[in-house]
């Protein structure tokens, strides 16, 4: 049973490294949990070394220009890797005609690598960032699209595996609804981000770079996402950190206000162990 803790640093004494979630543990995409920003500096204080791992599609640098805008204070970490860092190099194994599902923002995203960008007649590979309009779409307004690559089995390679994120008060869909779609579809998709090995074997390569060697046993996962925070952390045999308060809130929330029986059930019935939970990281 997870256990209740109030404050990061009651547990932090016991870890080296935190690999914090960032969107919904750091910030919500409006603004920075500035409470959350403070436990992880503290954890720094305390000897711990922060490693942000995001499903972002983005690069680590527009990441952190993001993390600036959004008020995410210097010092709230060492060192960010994201799910668009690990994709990359699936992109560059691939094929080289690749086709942009998603915004036109997320065009850097191919920055120096050596792929052409086609139209999806042409394409012979497709990277799913997102929605072209996330705010209005869902996965099914483009069945016919996929259905079409589907026949022609072209592979999609997802930049972003979350299925739902919290942008203020509203839920809206990543690409890996698109990729949960595509094979419901029969497509055949690659993931490098949350919850598969690739963005932790990265993560913990880089928590090495920053403070030299250390064990499993003593890093610290902390995440809202049941299919991938939660699932990647555990897949991976580390101690997990659960924040109630995220993306399935609605789960356990009686009159406003988490009812920890039914989240204990909840978390059992999805055969999920963290180690801890809090609403929010403080």
């Amino acid at each position: 049973m997870a256990k209740r803790i109030q404050n990061l640093n009651e547990v932090i004494g016991g870890y080296d490294v935190v690999l914090s979630d960032v969107w919904g543990v750091v910030h919500n995409g409006v603004e920075a949990f500035q409470h959350s920003c403070k436990a992880l500096a503290g954890a720094r204080e305390a000897g711990a070394t922060v490693v942000l791992i995001t499903n972002s599609p983005r690069p680590a640098p527009g990441v952190i220009e993001q993390m600036k805008v959004l008020g995410v204070p210097d010092g709230t970490y060492d060192r960010i890797v994201t799910s668009g860092d690990v994709t990359r190099h699936l992109v560059a194994e691939g094929p080289k005609k690749v086709f942009l599902l998603g915004p036109e923002r997320d065009l850097n995203f191919f920055d120096g690598l050596d792929v052409e960008i086609v139209s999806k007649e042409d394409a012979e590979a497709i990277v799913c960032t997102g929605f072209f309009d996330d705010e209005k779409e869902v996965p099914e307004d483009y069945t016919d699209m996929l259905t079409a690559w589907v026949k022609k089995d072209v592979p999609l390679i997802c930049a972003n595996p979350d299925l739902i994120v919290e942008r203020g008060h509203k839920m809206i869909p990543c690409a890996g609804a698109v990729a949960a779609y595509y094979e419901q579809l029969g497509g055949k998709t690659r993931v490098a981000g949350k919850p598969h090995k690739p963005i932790y074997d990265e993560a913990l390569a880089i928590a090495r770079e920053a403070r030299g060697e250390f064990e499993k046993a003593k890093v610290l996962a902390i995440g809202d996402g049941m299919p991938t925070d939660v699932r990647g952390a555990l897949s991976q045999d580390l101690d997990l950190l659960y924040i109630s308060d995220g993306i399935h809130v609605a789960e356990y929330t009686v009159n406003g206000q988490t009812d920890e029986a039914i989240l204990q059930s909840w978390l059992k019935s999805e055969n999920a162990a963290p180690k801890f939970w809090m609403p929010r990281l403080a």
